[in-house]
């Protein structure tokens, strides 16, 4: 209890409830807008360039890039914060929480709850009608490149474009009909990484939210601001990425581009309504026990999103980037900076 003491001297100079409200109002206005940039701009970019000769490359180049961003928002913002939440001395002095590594193993059920996600739903669309017979072997897939319009009628898709073989060795492709396309599936697919992706994210960001509305330290608040704002920038061009090329109707793509901007403002209204009713404040131990454990569950589900659903997928097995060695050294680079340009920002958030 020595070190809290200590820690609670240090900051009580900066303790100034009227200043952190202030603050907290503009962080709602500066956060919504940088969310809304951050988010749109893949979508809209995708809608304009779509069809136009480099577009094909420039969107796997971006979604490298958004790749290297959730990676680094799962390993070096989300993750270390939960860690630090449930090691706090208020926290890991009591039971149970000083018995057991909580953070890991919330992280571990986590990403299982992604893999069991995505394993449920892959096999419900096989399931279908014809779904585990568009081609030539019952669940094989093969990877095409991104915007491969012979093969996905002009439509490009998340996470390197995962599509049923339409070549059946058989020669039975003709016998899907009236049951599920590949093409279908290959949505269905896309769409359900987007919107697990979206789901990671947000806890994420309710976490942030919450946690900024609870604090009363000006001095953490200010610095705070302009960093969560390059924050949803970047994050908010990772899953905008994929929400233009899942596929998604205007009116869906509109509504998962809302929820984003508008979950870490609402955190942040959220975590002022809950200090002024409870008194809770960032340090209290309920407080910093709910963002441990919600921080490692979303950590988990983005490690998982990123690493089997982006990299290994565009990486491993895309066709496109498998047949041009210099489209792969690029799209490494361009993975690299995104993890550091998100890296770099956990200097300050």
């Amino acid at each position: 209890m020595a070190a809290c003491v200590s820690d609670t001297s240090r900051t009580l100079s900066c303790r100034d409830g009227h200043a952190a409200s202030q603050l907290k109002l503009i962080s709602i206005i500066v956060i919504f807008i940088t969310s809304v940039v951050g988010i749109s701009s893949p979508v809209l970019l995708s809608r304009y360039f779509q069809g136009k000769p480099a577009y094909d490359k420039t969107t796997l180049l971006i979604k490298c890039f958004a790749a290297g961003v959730i990676l680094s928002t799962s390993l070096v913002h989300v993750l270390p914060d939960a860690f630090s939440a449930l090691s706090d001395c208020r926290v890991s002095s009591q039971h149970p929480w000083k018995d057991y590594p909580f953070s890991g193993l919330v992280t571990m059920v986590g990403a299982l709850t992604a893999l069991l996600v995505d394993l449920t739903a892959t096999s419900h669309m096989e399931s279908q009608p014809g779904g585990g017979h568009s081609g030539g072997h019952h669940g094989q897939y093969e990877v095409v490149p991104i915007g491969a319009k012979e093969e996905l009628g002009g439509k490009s898709c998340c996470s390197s474009k995962l599509a049923m073989d339409v070549e059946s060795v058989a020669g039975g492709a003709e016998s899907n009909s009236g049951g599920v396309s590949g093409e279908t599936l290959v949505r269905l697919k896309q769409r359900l990484v987007s919107q697990v992706l979206e789901i990671g994210i947000i806890f994420h960001s309710v976490i942030i939210g919450v946690t900024l509305g609870m604090s009363q330290n000006q001095c953490t608040i200010r610095p705070l601001v302009a960093a969560l704002a390059f924050h949803q920038i970047f994050e908010g061009m990772g899953l905008g990425g994929c929400i233009a090329q899942a596929g998604f109707k205007l009116g869906t793509t509109a509504y998962m581009c809302f929820m984003f901007a508008v979950t870490t403002p609402m955190g942040i209204v959220l975590g002022m309504i809950l200090f002024s009713v409870t008194g809770y404040d960032d340090r209290n131990p309920k407080a910093l026990i709910l963002e441990g454990l919600l921080g490692s569950l979303s950590s988990g589900v983005l490690i998982y999103m990123a690493l089997v659903d982006l990299i290994a997928l565009d990486f491993f097995h895309n066709k496109m980037m498998s047949s041009d060695s210099w489209l792969r050294k690029i799209s490494f680079i361009a993975l690299v900076l995104g993890s550091i340009s998100m890296s770099i920002l956990a200097l300050w958030a």
